[in-house]
């Protein structure tokens, strides 16, 4: 194994932040005298195929600048290599970087890491459809906040946040029970109707919306959180609960730890990462420690 560091940046990250961060990060690894390659993927295809060509070179680390959806693009390819990832956090959510106690707005302590950081060996969740099998860090989102994300995504007009909020409110005044067929850990297939089901392997996603509190991204285990069908009135205060990570005590809302859970409905659609990744039916499960992140040696000081 060579002794440089790759360096896989994606500029578009954050609404441009990630070309900002990628050149404080090199910076930094070029006054600390640090041997570094340089590659710039510009969509996702050419992250991919960037990452490959990282990868063949055998580096020391894996420095990715961008955010959760960069990694998780090429979550394959560097858990198959079992090089180290640094996350120098760019994108909009950072949900990961949260869940590891990572700077999420200093890039120069983050690339620092490649340098000092420490290994630690987190699980990667996996999403498996008719039509393929699909990799993810955070949580995967079925039901509402799924439809709300993909709406937000087919829509052209407004830009920024203001579209995310024009989607909740289109799919809020469309808000119908989801018919929820689940099974968990290979046991019977339920009817379990609801809102929402999230599967975490970490508790946060959106930015920070603690939805799966208390999930760890290397107890080989899942988090699922089911909501139980409700009005639009009920959801909208169920919200600020969310936001709080105090909803979990609510009746309406069950909680269970699991290694994998099966799920399907009609109209059923998954996110996760901010990526769209099936349909219909799917089998969430985890790869227990598939993943090494440098992170600082002493997390509790975050």
């Amino acid at each position: 194994m060579s002794q440089h560091i790759a360096v896989l940046t994606n500029p578009f990250a954050g609404k441009g932040r990630g070309e900002r961060e990628a050149e404080a990060a090199i910076a930094h690894l070029r006054a600390r005298g640090a041997a570094h390659r340089v590659y710039v993927g510009e969509s996702s295809a050419t992250s991919l195929l960037l990452a490959a060509e990282a990868l063949a070179e055998q580096p020391r680390v894996l420095v990715v600048v961008g955010g959760d959806g960069t990694l998780s693009g090429i979550l394959d390819l560097v858990c198959a290599a079992a090089v180290p990832v640094v996350l120098v956090p760019a994108g909009t959510g950072n949900d990961l970087a949260r869940a590891l106690g990572l700077p999420r707005r200093d890039p120069v302590a983050a690339v620092e890491l490649a340098l000092t950081g420490v290994p630690r060996a987190i699980d990667v969740g996996e999403i498996r459809t008719a039509e393929r099998s699909s990799s993810f860090l955070t949580i995967a989102a079925l039901g509402f906040d799924a439809k709300v994300s993909d709406r937000t995504n087919r829509l052209q007009w407004p830009h920024g946040v203001l579209r995310y909020y024009l989607a909740l409110l289109i799919e809020l005044f469309r808000l119908r029970p989801m018919d929820f067929v689940v099974s968990v850990d290979g046991g019977a297939a339920l009817q379990s109707p609801g809102t929402l089901v999230a599967v975490g392997n970490t508790e946060s996603y959106g930015g920070g919306m603690p939805l799966c509190r208390g999930a760890e991204p290397d107890d080989g285990l899942l988090d699922v959180v089911h909501v139980r069908p409700l009005t639009r009135a009920r959801l909208l205060r169920l919200f600020p609960l969310l936001l709080r990570g105090t909803h979990l005590t609510r009746r309406e809302v069950t909680h269970r730890e699991v290694t994998s859970v099966t799920v399907s409905a009609p109209g059923l659609v998954v996110y996760a990462d901010g990526e769209r990744l099936g349909e219909d039916e799917c089998t969430i499960g985890v790869r227990p420690a598939a993943l090494t992140v440098l992170v600082p040696a002493d997390p509790a000081g975050r």
